[in-house]
């Protein structure tokens, strides 16, 4: 293999490893995954909201997002509630359990990224999200949905079948 192969393959290891380390460290500090934190964070901002919206604010599948609210649920973080309208919708709320995770929580990965990649001019900015997915598109990954949330998944999470 060349140099450049081996620097981007280190890069690539290292954003990994950044990621797991992070999910980690929230894991152990408040018992939480990224997005179960991100979903907490958006409750916090809009107070009761339905789980279908959430979906969509957090870009995350519907049945990701029941299955997320349900251990929250189970843990005392939020509570749910079906529509008096239509029975088919979900409300979402935090409880009190939530809002203590969240003030106990670390600061996201994402929100780290989120405040330095603001601050380089716009230019730098699209270069780096044309190689992001540039190198998505050499790893088959450019068809795989994502939320905008770093998190490393379970080791036992089922992976897509090819």
């Amino acid at each position: 293999m060349t140099t450049r192969v081996n620097d981007a393959l280190i890069a690539l290891r290292k954003i990994q490893q950044r990621t797991d380390q992070a999910s980690k460290i929230l894991a152990q500090t408040v018992g939480l995954t990224p997005s179960q934190l991100n979903v907490l964070l958006h409750l916090q901002d809009r107070g009761e909201t339905s789980a279908g919206e959430i979906a969509t604010l957090t870009h995350l599948k519907h049945a990701t997002i029941t299955a997320l609210v349900d251990k929250m649920v189970e843990r005392g973080f939020v509570s749910r509630r079906k529509s008096d309208e239509d029975r088919r919708k979900v409300w979402v709320k935090l409880e009190p359990e939530g809002e203590a995770a969240i003030l106990s929580a670390p600061n996201l990965l994402q929100e780290t990224f989120r405040t330095r990649f603001e601050k380089i001019p716009s230019w730098q900015q699209a270069m780096l999200v044309a190689a992001l997915e540039q190198v998505a598109s050499i790893i088959d990954a450019e068809n795989i949905e994502a939320a905008p949330v770093l998190h490393s998944g379970a080791i036992n999470e089922k992976l897509p079948t090819q």
